[in-house]
């Protein structure tokens, strides 16, 4: 299993509304199956007290490979990664990792 996170720093936009209405459901439209699991997470703090989170949000998705990943966001990904500045004006940071636990 991998999972694919997707961290967007602090850029003084990010509009969950649209995020979660509308880019969320793209990306579960064209990954289709091969998309076993998301979750979703709103920065609200660092390491600290009183510390600005290191990102804004987060979204995690597990699929069964990175092969499965890769077979099932390649033809799309231009689509997707074109909806970003509908909805932040970030440069997002994206990590492929095995899940051990």
């Amino acid at each position: 299993m991998i999972r694919v996170s997707v961290l967007y720093p602090p850029s003084g936009k990010f509009d969950w509304d649209y995020y979660l209405a509308k880019h969320v459901p793209l990306i579960r439209e064209k990954v289709g199956k091969a998309l076993k699991g998301v979750a979703i997470d709103n920065g609200v703090a660092g390491g600290t007290p009183g510390s600005a989170p290191g990102f804004v949000a987060m979204i995690h998705m597990t699929f069964d490979s990175a092969e499965a990943y890769q077979a099932a966001f390649g033809p799309h990904a231009k689509a997707i990664m074109a909806d970003i500045p509908n909805y932040t004006k970030a440069q997002p940071t994206i990590q492929i990792s095995e899940v051990k636990a």
